[in-house]
């Protein structure tokens, strides 16, 4: 065999097994003595919510949020498009539906979180103070700034009302199981889609420093959310 044919075949078996529809079957949970709830943002998000509708044999409900022209057809999980890589009302307005989609649950409920990358810019809640426009300039600069995805997802997880955790901690009592396809180095679930559902070990000082060293220009009410340690 050739190198390039090698090469050709190495990329094709990582793309397939990367496929949701491969990847996502054998790792459904058990089926909860209550509700399945389906939850999740990513431009491959769509996808594995088809994936899991296909393969899962009991009641089921949610939401997820794709990107523009990523959507596929789904059932009983509803399919929400906004934009990617900077952030529109559509994804605001999906982050927030969200959020009113966990209410509610009891420790008997399931919550399957389908994340994957491009998940961040679909998700932009703001945090107390921040508005829209803010996170659009913010990511924006950020996106042209040269900083690391795990940089960009700081200051994006501390500028949120929604990452770092904190549609984790709407969920509460029910059970969150998260399925994750990652498209960052090193696999760190807090940087796949600045960690919705994971815990958060960065602080608002974080984010400010790495808006320091690349002289990024904050909005008033963002520099606030993080000078006063709001956004922890």
């Amino acid at each position: 065999m050739n190198p390039n044919e090698l090469l050709r075949r190495m990329f094709e078996a990582a793309v397939e097994a990367a496929q949701p529809e491969h990847c996502i079957p054998p790792h459904l949970p058990a089926p909860p003595a209550g509700r399945l709830v389906v939850i999740g943002a990513g431009k491959a998000s769509a996808a594995m919510a088809q994936a899991v509708e296909r393969h899962w044999t009991g009641p089921l409900s949610g939401l997820v949020v794709t990107r523009y022209g990523y959507a596929v057809a789904c059932e009983r999980i509803e399919i929400a498009e906004a934009a990617h890589p900077v952030p529109d009302a559509a994804g605001r307005a999906a982050a927030g539906r969200l959020l009113d989609v966990v209410q509610g649950l009891t420790a008997d409920d399931l919550v399957i979180c389908l994340i994957s990358g491009g998940g961040s810019s679909l998700l932009p809640l703001p945090g107390a103070g921040v508005s829209l426009e803010d996170k659009q300039a913010i990511n924006r600069a950020l996106l042209k700034s040269g900083a690391t995805i795990s940089e960009m997802n700081c200051v994006r997880r501390h500028l949120s009302a929604i990452k770092g955790g904190r549609l984790a901690a709407a969920c509460h009592p029910a059970r969150v199981v998260n399925l994750l396809i990652s498209d960052v180095p090193g696999d760190n679930p807090m940087d796949i889609a600045s960690g919705p559902t994971v815990a958060d070990p960065t602080t608002c000082a974080d984010a400010l420093e790495i808006v320091r060293r690349y002289a990024i220009d904050l909005p008033e009410g963002a520099r606030t959310l993080l000078e006063r340690g709001a956004g922890e």
